[in-house]
């Protein structure tokens, strides 16, 4: 008779029991769904070999020439990776820089490129300007204002001139170059 009365006041609860554990194993099945979408591959959606673009400025005149080996866009983070990277900044009123690197990345809306391992930075010169070689492992160009920067160590030659710093800012439009930190200079006297 105990047995029985105990079972009656348990038998209401068993629904409500039978919904906290449908509730349960639906939201199992929810975090698992949500850890397996985190865990997307890094996998490129877009692959070319051989990459070529050119940028134009208002006036339709070429501006900004990217070349690479490979380009790699991947979707998960929407990333754009470049193998031998070229870049080459062209103005009328100002010399051709060019830049090249082993690795690149650009950003999302094409803003920034970064430049890593053995980058190369060569302006050309103009009648009022020397021509100008720097080497650094990294370095953001910001193509679209002539800016770009590094925060690591940089060599620039230029007429009989090495000299060696810690972060670099350069202007292309201004004609500057801002030297950050530990800035060491060695001058040829006959070197031109």
């Amino acid at each position: 008779m105990i047995r029985k009365s105990r079972l009656r006041y348990w038998l209401p609860l068993l629904p409500l029991i039978a919904l906290l554990a449908f509730v349960y194993w639906l939201d199992l099945q929810v975090r698992q769904e949500g850890a397996a979408a985190t865990n997307r591959h890094h996998d490129p959606d877009v692959m070319v070999d051989n990459f070529n673009a050119t940028t134009l400025d208002d006036q339709g005149v070429p501006r900004l020439f990217m070349q690479a080996r490979q380009l790699r866009h991947y979707p998960d983070n929407d990333s754009t990776e470049l193998d031998m990277p070229h870049l080459t900044l062209r103005s009328t009123e100002r010399p051709d820089v060019l830049m090249s690197a082993q690795r690149g990345e650009v950003s999302s809306k094409g803003d920034v490129v970064i430049m890593r391992d053995e980058v190369k930075v060569d302006r050309k010169a103009s009648a009022s300007l020397a021509a100008l070689a720097m080497r650094s492992e990294y370095l953001r160009v910001l193509p679209n204002r002539d800016l770009a920067d590094t925060d690591q160590a940089v060599t620039l030659f230029s007429e009989g001139n090495t000299v060696h710093a810690i972060g670099l800012e350069m202007d292309n439009n201004a004609h500057t170059l801002k030297l950050l930190s530990h800035v060491r200079s060695e001058h040829l006297a006959n070197a031109k």
